[in-house]
């Protein structure tokens, strides 16, 4: 795996309206934001019709978010958002050697942990992600008594993966964990969701990652799941010396440099791409398209 990876991300969304729209409000989430492994080097945002009022602020989360109002007759609205990022390789121990998971759940509980205010929120219910004896049930096969907690959230990562079917058919943006574990079927939202549910449902902090996959892999390596579109995974708090660390349900991975992170939240919810409300338009057509590009140094 490389040491970095530098991208252009080009994400393109498009309403086309059977009706004129009025008026329309909205707020853009594809803003790549600073983290320890990305760094966001140019961002871009195209909105046609030219908005009549725009601004831009960081959300509770420390998330990017770029607002804007369209106060004329229009029938089509095309948002097109253009970043390049450098996205950092991170390091972490054999999974087997690191900390017991209980010990990183008693440690923000108790408080002991320097971080335990900062990922204490993520260790609760949100909207789409209710805690339960469900989800402790099925997550207790991955996290016996002693396990290193890599070692257990990558075992998680894997069986979620192989038990799970990707179906596009199956849910709904609104499909909430419950319902997803009881259809066993969903996509990268659902997944994401589902393990954030388990790892709660233990204690342990869980929050939800918005971000892009590479669209084309390197020769001799498959293609990912989910590089069509926005995709989502899992960060789990792990303690004081590893932080937070990605896992991957939908391809059963670490988080790689194949990875571009957006945005973070409690679910989906918190960081939908794209969100907001029209007066009129009638029946909207959605069309959304998303590359990943790596970008080559020149010699």
């Amino acid at each position: 795996m490389p040491d970095s990876s530098r991208y252009r991300i080009t994400h393109r969304t498009h309403y086309r309206y059977s009706e004129p729209v009025a008026i329309c409000q909205n707020q853009v989430m594809m803003i790549p934001r600073e983290l320890p492994r990305v760094r966001c080097q140019r961002t871009e945002v195209k909105i046609s019709p030219t908005p009549g009022q725009s601004s831009a602020h960081v959300d509770y989360f420390g998330n990017p978010v770029q607002s804007f109002a369209i106060d004329m007759a229009h029938r089509e609205l095309s948002v097109v958002v253009t970043s390049e990022v450098a996205v950092i390789a991170t390091q972490f121990p054999p999974a087997d050697q690191t900390a017991p998971w209980e010990l990183v759940r008693d440690a923000v509980t108790s408080g002991s942990d320097p971080n335990w205010f900062a990922v204490e929120e993520f260790r609760y219910g949100s909207p789409l992600v209710t805690s339960g004896g469900a989800f402790a049930d099925y997550a207790s096969a991955s996290f016996p008594d002693g396990v290193p907690i890599l070692k257990a959230g990558f075992d998680l990562t894997r069986r979620i993966h192989k038990e799970f079917r990707y179906d596009v058919n199956a849910t709904k943006v609104e499909t909430t964990a419950e319902e997803a574990l009881r259809l066993r079927a969903g996509v990268c939202q659902d997944f994401a969701h589902i393990q954030i549910a388990c790892f709660r449902s233990l204690g342990l902090p869980a929050r939800y990652v918005s971000g892009y996959l590479r669209t084309l892999p390197p020769p001799g390596k498959p293609r990912l799941v989910g590089a069509d579109q926005s995709h989502a995974w899992v960060s789990l708090y792990a303690g004081q010396q590893l932080g937070w660390v990605d896992f991957d349900p939908t391809n059963a991975c670490l988080v790689s440099t194949d990875h571009v992170p957006i945005s973070v939240g409690r679910d989906y919810y918190d960081v939908a791409p794209m969100r907001g409300v029209v007066l009129g338009g009638g029946t909207p057509a959605l069309t959304v398209s998303v590359d990943v590009v790596p970008v080559v140094e020149s010699p």
